[in-house]
């Protein structure tokens, strides 16, 4: 396999990898910006405790680094105070940072959310890049995206047999016909979504 087509296979894999991210989690796919084990609490937290705002400008736009500049020397004067003073500038800081990040994106700010609430194959995201490999995750999603198919698609051929023997048995398998369908082109869409941030997949023209 030359490099090219290699490269072209580990895009398609990363794509994958998030896609189907959003795909198999649904209601669990708001990023983990907002929860305080997430990478940009995490980056605040660095940040605070060298007095250097530097490693959270990247979470927000150009247009918005003056006021978390403000809010970070606002932080660093109160932290100074005391212990239960520094926990609160802690905390102002670190809603403030997520607050702006979370409107760059064009998203709403719903709050902190706890550590541990991220789910692990968004942890297993973070932790490929930092292995510098996404193979494992990519084959993990694509494992349990194949599983997800064939279940369905064993459910509406079984109920196909019998959708002629009467009303209920074929809306039994139209409702189990949606449900694969439209799970297989989740699947696509997720594979050929655009690969920015917040950027929504093309609609689809298939409907049932």
């Amino acid at each position: 396999m030359n490099k090219r087509a290699k490269r072209g296979m580990m895009a398609s894999a990363v794509f994958l990898a998030v896609g189907l991210a959003a795909l198999l989690l649904p209601g669990q796919t708001a990023a983990h910006c907002d929860t305080l084990d997430g990478p940009v609490v995490t980056d605040a937290r660095v940040a605070l405790d060298k007095g250097d705002v530097t490693p959270v400008l990247k979470w927000v736009k150009a247009a918005d680094e003056q006021e978390l500049r403000e809010a970070f020397a606002k932080a660093q004067a109160v932290r100074r105070l005391n212990p239960d003073a520094r926990s609160l500038a802690d905390s102002y800081f670190f809603e403030t940072l997520v607050r702006i990040h979370r409107a760059g994106e064009g998203a709403p700010y719903t709050g902190l959310k706890p550590a541990g609430t991220v789910e692990p194959v968004i942890l297993k995201a973070d932790q490929a890049l930092e292995k510098g490999s996404v193979e494992e995750l990519a084959k993990a999603i694509a494992s349990h995206a194949q599983a997800g198919i064939k279940e369905r698609f064993e459910h509406a051929l079984a109920t196909k047999k019998h959708a002629r023997e009467s009303v209920a048995a074929g809306r039994e398998y139209v409702e189990a016909y949606v449900t694969y369908v439209h799970y297989v082109e989740g699947v696509v869409r997720a594979v050929h979504a655009e690969a920015h941030h917040g950027e929504a997949a093309a609609p689809s023209d298939h409907h049932h």
